[in-house]
């Protein structure tokens, strides 16, 4: 089965819901409301944990479409964490590890969400203030300046994760992300989940999280070339910098609707990943994600595989 066939294959695997992460030395793999991490650890043995998908979106408002997008990335992160703590004290072998509590939990998420703000919003904000004040770019309501903005945005996001790629332990991590996705496009192909039908699977995957942030990055950048402008044009404040940070909080604000609206594109894009549209959406996308995965060997894909079994046991 060559490249493109396998990246055009429709996805018509027994649970849709199926995704995950990579974690230290394992993949994490969620199915419904069922999630399962499996690690190896310094023995060779492979250890796996099952436990209920941690939900925001219980209530039926919260599960209708461009509505739930924020709800599940707050999930999604929340879960995540608790699967690296899970996975780190299991592949270093710590003794008595505690599940973390649930103020460290909001303390960490709000920091993490802290960081990708100042990183990819204010940062950027900054920089393009800076490229306008030397003369390069026009005021605020101008398309330049969200033109700078939109490059500063991209250039820190690939910036950032090509240089946390040549990190060994992250360049490790990244390559059970590759496995992940080759285990997940064996499942939904319907073929026999062992390493020798795996590693023959694409490393890229149109539902990955890389993608969906790109998403996010690509819809914020058009969203704010339309909507600064238009906001200014009701209400400015007077003041220079009262007017900055008055910007910086409503791009801040639009996260919520942005991401919403990529959660649905990601969706939508992977259900027909088949269609040329489709195809044009994600490539960069996957094409992004040859940075984010590396080539796995067989036991990366085992641990892949028994994340996998995991959390579609009994189904």
């Amino acid at each position: 089965m060559t490249l493109m066939r396998k990246l055009a294959a429709p996805l018509v695997a027994a649970s849709p819901t199926v995704g995950g992460q990579a974690v230290m030395e394992g993949v994490m793999i969620r199915n419904k409301d069922r999630l399962a991490i499996a690690v190896r650890k310094p023995d060779g043995s492979i250890e796996v944990q099952t436990r209920p998908w941690f939900s925001l979106s219980r209530h039926p408002w919260a599960k209708k479409p461009f509505v739930r997008g924020f709800p599940v990335l707050l999930e999604t992160l929340v879960n995540g964490i608790k699967s690296l703590n899970w996975s780190a004290q299991t592949a270093l072998e710590e003794e008595g590890g505690e599940e973390i509590k649930p103020w460290a939990m909001a303390l960490t998420v709000a920091f993490s969400v802290a960081l990708a703000v100042g990183m990819f919003v204010v940062l950027p904000h900054l920089l393009s203030l800076g490229v306008q004040s030397l003369g390069f770019g026009g005021g605020i309501a101008d398309l330049s300046f969200h033109i700078w903005d939109g490059f500063f945005k991209l250039a820190l996001f690939l910036g950032y994760i090509w240089g946390i790629s040549w990190v060994p332990d992250i360049r490790r991590v990244f390559e059970y992300h590759g496995a992940e996705h080759k285990v997940i496009w064996a499942y939904e192909s319907g073929c026999e989940l062992v390493p020798a039908q795996a590693r023959g699977y694409s490393r890229l995957h149109p539902r990955c999280g890389t993608a969906f942030l790109l998403f996010v990055l690509s819809l914020a950048i058009l969203m704010h070339a339309v909507l600064i402008p238009a906001l200014l044009g009701l209400y400015a404040p007077v003041g220079s910098v009262t007017k900055q940070v008055y910007l910086i909080g409503v791009k801040i604000l639009m996260l919520m609707p942005i991401s919403a609206a990529a959660f649905e594109l990601i969706k939508y894009t992977g259900k027909r990943s088949e269609t040329f549209a489709c195809r044009l959406l994600c490539w960069p996308g996957l094409m992004l994600q040859r940075m984010t995965t590396f080539e796995p060997d067989d036991e990366q894909l085992e641990v892949a595989i028994a994340a996998l079994k995991g959390a579609v046991h009994n189904e």
